[in-house]
């Protein structure tokens, strides 16, 4: 356990020298499917990194692309109505969708056939239809269809994961809690397109439930190495139905697992933001408070350590430097990691009987 406890503190998820070495490549050609994602930001704060090239964004509404435009000093000629003309003008090698989830499949649909990569937001799609058609495509014309979440890049998420698969750690899983969320879209000032499709039924799925809910289903789905769960259980609730009269604000989902359990709330009434995850084995604890707050209990004897974990090394510490290492062959996705298409088709199916579950007031059940 000691020898875990340094591995940590002294890197969660190192890269080894090699990668930082070949990872000095002419950077990456990427194109932008949409604006209305606010998380759009990331990628635009990032014109300063020299891994990718903005080369295209594809955004129909005029004004919310000079928005952008101006805000952070980009090319016009960079701007184009439709993906179409982006993808045939710019010739990007991935795109990333910063649209609606309910189009994450024309992207798919569009970049597939010319060989193009993708990486879209969280998560993957609105259904198992949607998502089982992505895979049909990614797998047909061989691209890479990757998921981006926030907390894939939380340092110490993979330190939890280390521990939970170093043996004699804390002891087998019996319960992971997950809390994300914050007070809300409208409440922490989301812009009006982002709220225009974040709070319908059909361009995003649902509400909390999807939003916050997502997250959850995907750190489980990799801790829980890709296993299916035996049953989904999920309540919902509309608490400010004056605010979000169409979708759900506040969601509980319930995954059981042979021998372990695990509790996903998904709020958009926390009194704060959070996303923390709190694991438990037959033995001991390690709770996530943030992206670098570890704490671990290893055994009742022994007292809770209080960790600080070091970010983590490029290119595993963002979406970007991350998807121009698969790219590049730097980096080899697992079936099992955050980002890959099997996780997050297994999240879209978790999220299906969620919806289904909160609907019919029943288990549903996915053995």
């Amino acid at each position: 356990m000691k020898y875990l406890l340094l591995k940590i503190a002294v890197a969660a998820y190192l890269c080894i020298a090699f990668l930082s070495n070949g990872f000095a490549q002419s950077p990456l050609k990427v194109g932008v499917a949409g604006l209305t994602h606010d998380h759009v930001n990331w990628i635009m704060n990032r014109q300063k990194e020299a891994d990718i090239e903005i080369v295209g964004i594809a955004e129909p509404n005029e004004q919310l692309a000079k928005r952008y435009i101006e805000r952070y000093n980009l090319d016009k000629a960079i701007w184009y109505r439709s993906l179409d003309e982006m993808l045939e003008k710019t010739k990007p090698e991935a795109v990333c969708a910063f649209n609606s989830i309910y189009e994450h499949l024309e992207v798919v649909e569009k970049c597939a056939p010319l060989g193009i990569h993708v990486m879209v937001e969280k998560p993957l799609a609105v259904s198992m239809e949607h998502a089982e058609k992505m895979k049909a495509l990614a797998d047909k014309h061989q691209i890479h269809l990757l998921t981006n979440y926030e907390t894939t890049w939380y340092a110490t998420n993979h330190a939890i994961h280390s521990i939970v698969k170093e043996k004699d750690s804390i002891g087998d899983l019996r319960k992971i809690v997950i809390h994300d969320g914050h007070k809300g879209p409208a409440e922490i000032g989301c812009s009006r397109e982002f709220l225009q499709w974040l709070t319908d039924p059909v361009m995003n799925g649902g509400g909390a439930i999807i939003d916050f809910g997502c997250y959850g289903a995907n750190l489980a789905t990799w801790l829980m190495n890709n296993e299916k769960p035996e049953s989904v259980m999920a309540i919902t609730q509309q608490i400010k139905p004056a605010v979000y009269p169409k979708v759900d604000d506040e969601a509980t989902i319930i995954l059981t697992y042979p021998r372990a359990q695990v509790i996903i709330q998904a709020s958009w009434n926390w009194p704060i933001s959070r996303k923390d995850i709190q694991v438990y084995g037959q033995k001991g604890y390690v709770f996530g408070d943030n992206a670098t707050a570890l704490r671990i209990r290893a055994d009742e004897k022994q007292s809770e350590k209080q960790l600080k974990i070091d970010p983590l090394d490029k290119p595993y510490n963002d979406p970007f430097s991350y998807l121009s290492g698969v790219i590049r062959g730097i980096v080899k996705v697992k079936p099992t990691d955050l980002s890959s298409l099997e996780n997050n088709i297994m999240v879209v199916q978790i999220l299906d009987a969620a919806r289904q579950s909160a609907q019919t007031g029943q288990v549903v059940y996915l053995k």
